[in-house]
């Protein structure tokens, strides 16, 4: 990386110490999608009647997009970074809401198995690579080593210096075989991953998601930053550059995510034409059996 690049990434850092600003456009595949929701940094939330209109529109869009992937054959993956409840699952679970779990598929990988450790780091992330015409999502990918292991002492230096030099040639691999590859990092302020975090502990539905590495990460924040701007040191390549997504306010991080990825297609519109349904065959010596002879499930509500 140039001096120019990192004497650029010193002075963003300074004007934002929370987190980080987000990389230009620098996607060899952008396309012109644009939607009402600009990718700002805005501090308000978004009123529910315009989330969910922009976001109507939006799903539509990646329906379209779904459809253009499994057309032209492409391999996609996508990859959700960033601190701990900063908003990678909501923004996941929008993207693939209206699509085909057939095409695109969420992949979030438990912590490695004792074989799984002695194999080649990138091994088994590997076999959950897309196909012709497949969009992998990942939520939390290969950058566990550059975060999470670097952090809490999972790994070794040697190992960690490894990872620094190598990813950037794997990922340069996987863009040479065809993989279209985005990576997003979600940013979150200390005191808004604070609220979130004590939600989560106020609700018996969300405190599933609250681990205790999630807790040890709150009082490790310093170290994480440090850990996140080491791994954009080495790992923002022409390539496959990092985009930032500023996600405070979790609402405008979705929509402003689900924009940008459309941006980066020049799709067209392949949906299926509108169906014509046809008339049912006549029920001619058809008889049904009893109810009696079946098990109904109790109907409660």
């Amino acid at each position: 990386m140039s001096k120019k690049k990192n004497n650029q990434k010193e002075t963003a850092l300074q004007n934002n110490p929370n987190d980080e600003v987000a990389p230009p456009n620098k996607h060899p595949a952008a396309g012109s999608f644009k939607a009402n929701i600009v990718p700002e940094q805005h501090s308000k939330k978004i009123k529910d009647k315009v989330y969910f209109a922009e976001l109507a529109k939006l799903q539509i869009e990646l329906v379209k997009l779904q459809e253009w992937v499994k057309f032209k054959r492409f391999k996609v993956v996508i990859i959700f970074e960033g601190r701990d409840a900063a908003g990678k699952g909501g923004a996941i679970k929008r993207i693939t809401e209206c699509l085909s779990p057939r095409i695109a598929r969420v992949v979030a990988l438990p912590a490695p198995t004792e074989r799984e450790k002695t194999q080649w780091y990138f091994q088994r992330y590997v076999t959950h690579l897309p196909a012709a015409g497949e969009i992998v999502l990942l939520d939390r990918s290969w950058y566990n080593r550059a975060g999470v292991e670097r952090v809490m002492g999972f790994c070794t230096e040697e190992e960690y210096r490894e990872f620094l030099r190598s990813c950037p040639e794997f990922e340069r691999m996987l863009v040479r075989s065809g993989i279209i590859l985005i990576k997003y990092w979600f940013s979150v302020s200390n005191d808004e991953q604070e609220q979130r975090f004590q939600a989560r502990m106020d609700d018996p539905t969300k405190r599933w998601k609250l681990s205790p590495m999630d807790l040890e990460s709150r009082a490790r924040w310093i170290e994480y930053s440090r850990a996140k701007d080491e791994m954009f040191k080495y790992t923002d390549i022409k390539q496959a550059p990092w985009y930032v997504v500023n996600s405070d306010v979790k609402k405008r991080a979705r929509l402003n995510c689900i924009s940008h990825l459309l941006s980066l297609f020049a799709y067209d519109d392949l949906t299926p034409d509108t169906i014509v349904l046809p008339p049912r065959q006549d029920d001619i010596g058809y008889v049904r059996p009893p109810f009696s002879d079946q098990t109904f499930v109790p109907e409660k509500y």
